[in-house]
């Protein structure tokens, strides 16, 4: 479990990227999603920006019978739509197509021309009258941090959701530093990755393909293990298949030893130098 905000949470929940676009795969994408939840993945990610809001239409209908104080709901702003008068607009479209009267965590997606002081006002203003439990931000790299921080309410920020994968640790440098050091939590998209990430077959590895089978695991949940190593991470991987998301949350339970984690490190080494902040 990782705490966000007030609430405690589990470290795997479902992510729901390019979810909702093609009416064709609907039903399977509900199923997936409904047996996530039904296996304790009980927090959804989502965004305006994924398919328009086709992905909040999709899982509004996939949680409707459903407890909604059993569920964590995260969503996200466009960055255009962030100001006092157009972010109170975005987020009641969010909850009607959520079918819900409150977000647990809304998000700022990413940087954009609007000043962050007036995006957290408007933040303030929506967890005051309770459209959401808490924000936070994604993309974020630690100047933009800093720069949050250094705002009226820009503390309560409670979480900064980022890329971070095997294949993808430029925020090991500095910025995950910067956010344990301020007790920010990580919550990690794409966490696995997608097989092959930054010139990196995962699965022709041999080391992770022995260590994965050392583990009865497929080398997919030996890199969402590794993602989520510390328990200080919050990872949302995306499924449309049932099984993948049974595997996905089995694979929180996989405790790499330090010698395979010194495996991996020898082949997918830490950051050395300060990169650009990585986004999909």
């Amino acid at each position: 479990m990782i705490k966000i905000g007030e609430k405690r949470v589990p470290i795997v929940g479902l992510g729901s990227w390019h979810m909702g676009e093609d009416s064709h795969l609907r039903n399977q994408e509900i199923e997936s999603i409904q047996a996530g939840i039904k296996l304790g993945a009980t927090v959804i990610d989502t965004a305006e920006m994924y398919g328009e809001g086709k992905s909040e239409l999709m899982l509004g209908e996939a949680i409707a019978q459903l407890d909604r104080e059993s569920l964590y709901l995260i969503s996200k702003v466009y960055p255009w739509n962030a100001s006092k008068e157009q972010l109170p607009i975005s987020l009641d479209r969010s909850l009607k197509r959520l079918g819900i009267d409150y977000i647990d965590l809304y998000l700022l997606h990413w940087r954009g021309s609007i000043p962050l002081a007036e995006t957290v006002e408007a933040l303030e203003h929506a967890k005051q009258v309770g459209k959401i439990r808490a924000w936070g931000v994604s993309n974020f790299d630690v100047a933009d941090l800093e720069e949050l921080y250094a705002l009226p309410n820009g503390q309560y920020c409670a979480a900064n959701e980022v890329l971070y994968n095997l294949g993808s640790r430029n925020i090991e440098y500095d910025l995950l530093p910067w956010m344990q050091e301020h007790a920010l939590p990580l919550i990690a998209y794409s966490p696995i990755a997608q097989g092959d990430s930054l010139g990196n077959d995962f699965q022709k590895q041999e080391s992770l393909k022995k260590i994965a089978k050392n583990h009865q695991a497929t080398v997919f949940q030996i890199l969402l293990a590794w993602t989520l190593r510390n328990n200080q991470t919050l990872a949302i991987p995306q499924s449309s298949n049932p099984n993948h998301v049974k595997e996905n949350i089995v694979a929180a339970k996989i405790r790499l030893t330090e010698n395979e984690l010194a495996q991996i490190d020898k082949i997918y080494p830490k950051p050395t130098k300060k990169q650009p902040l990585a986004m999909l």
